[in-house]
């Protein structure tokens, strides 16, 4: 999972939450870590990051945080993160999953696992249908990760498999704008981020924090 320095994290986002930015990047991080961890088939979670509040924060729910030695960008970074797990277990399938899903459901997560081991690689696409939220690679697979912009096109035509977006809501409901938190809030985020935005009044009953975070 990478994730960059706080105080540049989400710029996007800067716009609609003002000088909440960096907190609410490092909230969404914590609920995706917390979901991640939360789920049966994710046995660690490796956080890629030079950022030492960040770290610290994410370390202590259980992740391991490294630093962004090669300091080469996102999809540096994410291979970085794969070979930091691998260095540790040679034999270990990886996944790259972005540090923005704060709606993040551990079930939903779980299938999207169930359906990538079948496959050497896959990925998740979105909410947008145009880029990528997550990226697994088999043991002894390498990940090529080619995350940024029209992703989802990058990692068709790299062999990658989509898994079917039915029922994945919470793993395609990246956050980069205020209208992508609206609809992460009405999905119900995580403790961390609700505790920043709580739920718009709309919200339907039973749609409040997901379960294990």
């Amino acid at each position: 999972m990478p994730l960059k320095p706080l105080a540049r994290a989400k710029s996007r986002l800067g716009r609609a939450v003002g000088l909440e930015r960096p907190r609410l990047a490092l909230a969404f991080a914590q609920d995706t870590v917390s979901a991640a961890l939360s789920c049966p088939a994710v046995r660690d979670v490796v956080v890629v990051t030079d950022d030492p509040v960040a770290a610290s924060a994410l370390a202590a729910l259980g992740a391991r945080a490294v630093a962004d030695v090669p300091a080469a960008g996102l999809n540096a970074a994410l291979e970085h993160g794969a070979r930091a797990v691998r260095e540790r277990r040679p034999a270990a399938a990886v996944a790259a999953l972005n540090a923005d899903l704060p709606a993040l459901r551990p079930a939903e997560l779980a299938r999207v696992l169930d359906f990538s081991a079948a496959f050497p690689r896959a990925f998740v696409t979105d909410a947008q249908g145009i880029g990528t939220t997550f990226l697994s690679a088999a043991p002894g697979v390498e990940l090529r990760p080619a995350f940024g912009g029209p992703s989802r096109a990058r990692h068709r035509a790299s062999g990658a498999v989509e898994v079917p977006a039915g029922g994945l809501d919470s793993v395609r409901r990246d956050v980069d704008t205020g209208e992508d938190l609206r609809v992460a809030l009405e999905l119900g985020v995580g403790r961390w981020t609700a505790a920043l935005c709580p739920a718009p009044a709309s919200a339907g009953e039973g749609r409040g924090v997901p379960g294990g975070q």
